[in-house]
């Protein structure tokens, strides 16, 4: 029996020693290969962006000033224009009328007034003999006074006259572009006590470019300026942006800072002027104005899609020299060309990072880094 338990646990054993032989122990996952690069290190130009909006060089209204019914309109809402092109006409006949009738009075006050000279004249002559009192010399010369005071009322009122006959007659006062009339031919404008609006005009040969500048982000541009060189100062010409993805660039020419900061909102006006010799700009069109304050010598720069947000704020996937991931925060600056972000702190020229699969890796991973 004991032979027979010996025999059993032998073959048992055998059994045993050869399953264990017979398993494979389990491969080691390979390290997964991951993109990474070193950042790029060169000068770059320090810009911030602002919002801002255009405005005409000029703009005015064409205004009725008179009363009277619009009889005629050489306007073609969205031309241009010339200076001194005749653009409305008011029903001028009253008008006309009154010139005329300001012309007859004074021609009378200016006869009235001959005549009073050369009788005082008279007087003054016969009183040298006595042929005249003196009080009739004194009547004499007030009527005089009083007939240059009539010439003088009477140009007056020819000049108001000949001035509302040219309100008749509304004329762009420089060359631009129109908008569409407010009123059609035929309606009555009654502009004699408040001016009536007929269409605007605008001159956007020149634009501008307006914005606001806090003052504490001005006076760290201007810190920063002097940091990097004390003898930079804040550009001449700026970067102003149009549409939706911003690709339509046009440069400006700084000609406004304003002497003092709002204190209602804190900030200083700013304003760039730029050309518009084809007329595609237009008065009221929002912008984004980039504007160039320093230079910043050997700029670490990194792929802005390599950079990862989470609570924290931003952070990129570093490999050392053991090609072991690790996780780090970082400052991002200001985004260079389209793809490239500057790092202010974080990171140093030498070092590698993640540059795409961020969420194929974790910190304490190791790799195989690929370029």
């Amino acid at each position: 029996m004991n032979t027979t338990i010996k025999f059993a646990l032998i073959a048992l054993a055998s059994l045993l020693l050869a399953s264990c032989k017979g398993k494979k122990q389990p491969a080691e996952t390979p390290a997964p290969s991951i993109s990474v690069a070193t950042p790029e290190v060169k000068d770059i130009t320090l810009t911030k962006d602002y919002p801002g909006y255009l405005s005409s060089e000029l703009m005015v209204n064409l205004v009725a000033r008179v009363n009277g019914y619009l009889q005629t309109s050489h306007l073609k809402a969205g031309s241009k224009v010339r200076k001194g092109d005749l653009i409305f006409v008011i029903e001028s006949d009253t008008y006309k009328d009154n010139v005329t009738q300001a012309e007859a009075a004074l021609k009378t006050a200016q006869a009235q007034l001959d005549y009073a000279r050369s009788n005082y004249e008279r007087m003054k002559e016969a009183a040298k003999s006595g042929a005249v009192s003196q009080i009739q010399v004194l009547q004499a010369q007030s009527t005089t006074s009083e007939m240059e005071a009539s010439v003088r009322n009477a140009e007056a009122e020819l000049n108001t006259a000949r001035t509302n006959l040219s309100y008749c007659y509304i004329r762009a006062p420089f060359d631009g572009k129109i908008t569409r009339a407010s009123y059609d031919i035929g309606n009555y404008i009654n502009g004699s006590v408040q001016p009536v609006t007929l269409a605007t005009l605008y001159k956007d040969d020149l634009m501008y470019a307006n914005f606001n500048i806090e003052d504490n982000q001005f006076m760290k541009m201007m810190i920063t300026a002097a940091q990097n060189d004390s003898t930079v100062k804040l550009p001449e010409t700026v970067s102003v942006h149009l549409g939706e993805s911003g690709r339509q660039n046009y440069t400006g020419r700084l000609d406004y800072f304003s002497p003092n900061v709002d204190l209602s909102t804190g900030t200083l006006n700013v304003r760039a002027n730029l050309d518009n010799p084809h007329g595609e700009l237009k008065s009221g069109l929002y912008v984004t104005i980039t504007l160039p304050y320093s230079e910043k010598k050997d700029a670490i720069l990194v792929r802005d899609a390599s950079i990862g947000t989470d609570q924290l704020g931003k952070f990129l996937y570093i490999v050392n020299d053991s090609n072991i991931v690790r996780y780090r925060h970082i400052e991002p600056g200001q985004l260079v060309g389209d793809t490239l972000r500057q790092i202010v702190s974080g990171l140093a020229p030498n070092e590698r990072y993640v540059t795409t699969a961020l969420l194929k890796v974790r910190d304490g991973m190791t790799i195989k880094p690929i370029k």
